[in-house]
């Protein structure tokens, strides 16, 4: 069960990493989106 437990943790650890890189990388790519608006605007 230990080990199992340890498994989840990690998993679930993996999981949270992904979400955040993902976020952070969608968040980076509107952000440059935005920026080529402005740019094109001017």
């Amino acid at each position: 069960m230990e080990v199992f437990g340890n498994l989840f943790n990690d998993l679930t650890g993996w999981l949270t990493v992904g979400i955040i890189v993902f976020m952070l990388v969608m968040m980076a790519y509107l952000f440059s989106m935005f920026i080529g608006k402005m740019n094109k605007g001017e």
